[in-house]
């Protein structure tokens, strides 16, 4: 205001000069009747009436105070004082944040204003607005916003090269090698597109995101900024919507909930009615979340491989061979085949698998078994029949009394008859000791059959007995407590379990 004053001060100075001139000039014209005394009295009480107009304005304007009128985007808040009020108040909320987010560049997230105004005094209402300003400010960092149709998606720091980010999205998918060498072949411009690779190679046809992601300069809460690694995270699994399942065997709340990223409780949260101890039933309809990426990371490419043709097995039968009987009468041998695929995948998991071109390099020769329909009633089928007429079993095969039982017992038929469990003949038909009376068969498959503790015997040695056939009648012969059969079976002279066999 000095400045002001001094300039007014040189103006009222020229205009008394110049008021002074004309009143001399006058009073010289009139020399007869004025004299120089009254002439300087006059110049004099003019300058004194202009000077005090100088001084007064000089007074008024150093009584002006200046007051702060603050606006928040665009709203008037109220009006302070002391602008060092207002400055601690954002300084204070700045340094809330530092600690935590020292990294990031911390700013207002509100536009304000602050205009000076100059009064004859200072009515302002500080308190208020101070109070109100502390109440409404937030604290944001400046951050890069990746968008996906034109909306944000997510934040990243102001630093973070968006196009650096997206290129480590895609290499969750593809490897460097093949991303470099598709990039230096897009900048050469290479079209391949009509052409397939030679055999065990590929080409990629293209990489690219399934939306349009662009970048831009934004300002976001701290929390809501994300490191490189978090946001590839974010990108990857993407939003929650709303999805139905229907419960499958053996799903429990457990194994949904953690299907669909969900804790047990959000899972009952969603679905009324359904509580820790529900029994789901199957098709019941659940209430989930499904995660969709925000965005997916495509890829196109041509491979060529040389496949394996498998094999078939035929059967032919031939009646001179027994029942029962095979033999390989020619080997497989698998062929080759040279494919072509043109292939899609999203997010690494394949989407599309085209056959482009199949040339069968060499052909698959089939295997080739004989099987014998020879019948012979001196020769089992394999598969033992029930060696008795109904009846239960009394005791198993294993450790017993201290010793090992080597077959079952079969007791309370319906009937006392003793049957052949396959065809065979007859190669012991006699008493044999702690068995009492035994009957023992040869099925000539490798298979020999034991019944022991027979009352009676009905066949003799050098007999062909068929399956089903009986061979004698139920007793309690040799070491025997009551009336049973005990029935052993043998494989190629090794015990075996007949419960194994017996169909």
């Amino acid at each position: 205001m000095r400045t002001k004053f001094s300039i007014r001060t040189l103006m009222t100075s020229r205009k008394m000069t110049d008021i002074y001139s004309r009143l001399k000039s006058v009073f010289v014209s009139h020399k007869k009747t004025v004299t120089k005394q009254a002439i300087g009295i006059v110049c004099l009480g003019v300058l004194f009436v202009a000077g005090s107009g100088a001084v007064l304005a000089e007074a008024k304007t150093s009584s002006l105070e200046t007051i702060y009128h603050i606006y928040v985007d665009g709203k008037r808040i109220g009006s302070v004082e002391d602008i060092h009020t207002y400055e601690t108040i954002v300084e204070k909320k700045i340094e809330s944040y530092k600690e935590q987010y020292e990294a990031l560049n911390l700013v207002l997230g509100q536009d304000v204003k602050v205009i000076p105004e100059r009064v004859f005094q200072a009515r302002t209402d500080s308190e208020k607005t101070l109070a109100e300003l502390n109440e409404l400010l937030t604290i944001k960092a400046k951050a890069t916003a990746l968008t996906v149709d034109d909306t944000p998606v997510l934040y990243v720091g102001e630093d973070v090269n968006a196009d650096e980010l997206l290129k480590a999205y895609q290499l969750q998918y593809v490897s460097e090698p093949d991303l470099q060498a598709y990039n230096n072949k897009v900048a050469a411009g290479v079209k391949d597109a009509d052409q397939l690779p030679a055999v065990n190679e590929r080409k990629i046809r293209s990489i690219r995101l399934s939306k349009e992601v662009q970048s831009k300069e934004a300002l976001a809460a701290p929390e809501e900024i994300l490191t490189t690694e978090r946001a590839i995270e974010q990108l990857k699994l993407g939003a929650a919507k709303d999805d139905i399942y229907a419960v499958k065997s053996g799903d429990v709340l457990g194994s949904i909930s953690k299907a669909h990223k969900l804790t047990i409780k959000e899972l009952i949260n969603l679905n009324e009615g359904v509580s820790e101890n529900t029994v789901l039933q199957i098709g019941q309809e659940l209430r989930v979340k499904k995660f969709e990426p925000l965005v997916t990371v495509l890829v196109d490419q041509a491979k060529t491989i040389e496949e394996e043709i498998p094999f078939q097995t035929e059967t032919k039968e031939d009646s001179s061979l027994w029942k029962g009987d095979t033999k390989i009468a020619q080997e497989g041998k698998p062929g080759k085949r040279i494919v072509s695929y043109e292939l899609s995948y999203e997010n690494g998991r394949e989407i599309k698998r085209e056959i482009v071109k199949d040339e069968v390099t060499e052909q698959a020769v089939n295997r080739i078994v004989v099987k014998g329909t020879k019948e012979s009633p001196s020769r089992g089928t394999g598969k033992l029949s029930w060696p008795a007429v109904g009846g239960y079993i009394s005791s198993y095969q294993g450790n017993r009394w201290g010793r090992f039982h080597k077959g079952i017992d079969i007791a309370r038929p319906s009937n006392y008859n003793i049957l052949a469990a396959d065809n065979g003949k007859v190669t012991f038909a006699g008493r044999e000791g702690g068995y009492g009376n035994m009957v023992k068969i040869n099925h000539n498959n490798g298979i020999v059959t034991v019944y022991a503790h027979l009352q009676s015997i009905d066949v003799s040695v050098g007999q062909t007995v068929s399956s089903g056939e009986k061979i004698g009648v139920m007793g309690s012969t040799g070491n025997s407590t009551g009336t049973h059969l005990h029935f052993e079976v043998y494989k190629n002279g090794d015990l075996e379990n007949p419960m194994d066999y017996l169909k």
